[in-house]
């Protein structure tokens, strides 16, 4: 059977996230983006534990469904959406004379090994009520025997690899390899997050690499972001230990395309959207490519304080290959999000009461979101929305896309209609 999966999400618990993050939400919400499985995020808030226990049934080992309704206080079955027991953790520690800011996902093959790890954490004295992605005085190493001596079938995932400040890879405060990092436990990492930064080809080349699978996720701080990343999964049943052969399966020197169990693909942002992609200093509005950082020695030309080193650059520094280069591999989709495609058709803001009325048709009347954009037929489309939207559509499919890179935590600005042409029949349109 064929999953999407997003492993990489928040609840309302995490700082910075939508009060609207509750589980039947996250569930509806799946529905619409077209996400069959999803990470519960969070389990180490106590909380968040509780709510998982009361609203979440088994569905298969490993896996859950949520049964809450949300109506008259009534329990019953929400949706078709499976979730797995999935959180974010951040490690912050000195290692080799350096301080170490790295973030991981976990994923938990029962409730039982969750509260194994969080009473591990707490005898630790780490504080798991201060925030949903709690931060942890421990090493990746010590938190990576945690979750196996929890369940050795737990997976760890370094998240989003390459972004400067909390990653495995990240230029301000990680490592030159996952050898460094995770020392004789190294190969217990199956595969790392690529992050909305960088895609798949910017990983293939870094030769190092070839042994761990590569993942996406949305790492959602609110409901309209699920599923903006995602990974797509070949599976035989269902279950955490499918799902984790899958994974494992899928690393370039291992991978089979007809194996049973496998990635794939993943659907990915454009890297140049993501918040880190070059390299740049925000608050002077300074934006350089790797060459340009080089030429001016790493330092703002404005205000004289260093750059931030983006992810383009963090990969050039660590490729042995060209890019290019394609192994045997998972493929990947680029997508951007519908309602960006929508305001970018009607020339306004995602926001508007234009385009969520827009975005609710196309989902009633065409599909699911992942639908849309990357398989229902045009034609369908322009049926349902203005002929800008298909039109649209079309370009991303096509990777006609123009993007402003981002970079030191900017996202990066898409444009789909760079030729400037009127718009009067979208401006003009009726829903039908």
């Amino acid at each position: 059977m064929r999953v999407i999966a997003d492993l990489h999400v928040h609840s309302r618990f995490s700082r910075a996230c939508s009060k609207e993050l509750t589980l039947p939400n996250i569930a509806a919400w799946c529905g619409k983006k077209g996400i069959d499985l999803v990470s519960t995020g969070d389990f180490t808030h106590p909380q968040w534990r509780v709510e998982i226990g009361e609203q979440l049934e088994p569905f298969a080992d490993g896996v859950f469904v949520n049964r809450w309704s949300g109506v008259n206080g009534q329990w019953s079955s929400v949706g078709e959406t499976k979730f797995l027991l999935g959180t974010e953790l951040s490690c912050i520690y000195k290692h080799d004379g350096k301080v170490r800011r790295v973030h991981h996902i976990v994923i938990a093959p029962s409730l039982a090994a969750v509260d194994r790890i969080r009473q591990a954490l707490e005898a630790r004295g780490c504080n798991l009520r201060a925030d949903g992605r709690p931060i942890l005085g421990l090493s990746s190493h010590d938190l990576l025997t945690i979750c196996l001596e929890a369940d050795a079938r737990t997976l760890l995932i370094p998240a989003h690899a390459w972004t400067p400040w909390f990653a495995v890879f990240g230029s301000e405060s990680g490592y030159d390899s996952l050898e460094e990092c995770f020392s004789d436990l190294t190969e217990h990492i199956p595969a790392i997050e690529t992050g909305l930064s960088s895609d798949p080809a910017m990983n293939w080349r870094v030769s190092t690499l070839d042994r761990v699978a590569l993942v996406s996720s949305s790492d959602a701080h609110s409901l309209p972001n699920l599923g903006r990343e995602a990974t797509v999964l070949e599976l035989e049943a269902l279950t955490f230990d499918a799902i984790a052969a899958a994974v494992r399966a899928s690393a370039p020197i291992r991978y089979d395309p007809s194996a049973p169990n496998r990635i794939i693909e993943t659907i990915e942002f454009f890297p140049e959207e993501g918040k880190y992609h070059v390299d740049g200093h925000r608050a002077c509005g300074i934006r350089f490519t790797p060459l340009d950082t080089k030429r001016h020695r790493g330092i703002c030309p404005r205000c004289a304080k260093p750059l931030t080193v983006g992810v383009m650059h963090r990969v050039d520094a660590l490729a042995d290959r060209p890019e290019g280069f394609t192994p045997r591999a998972p493929t990947c989709r680029r997508i951007v999000p519908l309602a960006e495609v929508i305001g970018e058709a009607f020339d306004s803001t995602p926001a508007t009461k234009r385009v969520a009325a827009c975005y609710e048709e196309l989902i009633a009347r065409v599909g699911n979101e992942f639908h849309i954009l990357l398989d229902a037929p045009l034609e369908a489309i322009a049926r349902v929305a203005p002929p800008e939207v298909a039109e649209a559509i079309r370009r991303v499919r096509a990777g006609e896309v123009a993007i402003a890179p981002g970079y030191d935590g900017a996202y990066g600005t898409v444009s789909l209609f760079t030729d400037a042409r009127p718009r009067p029949v979208a401006r003009q349109h009726a829903l039908l």
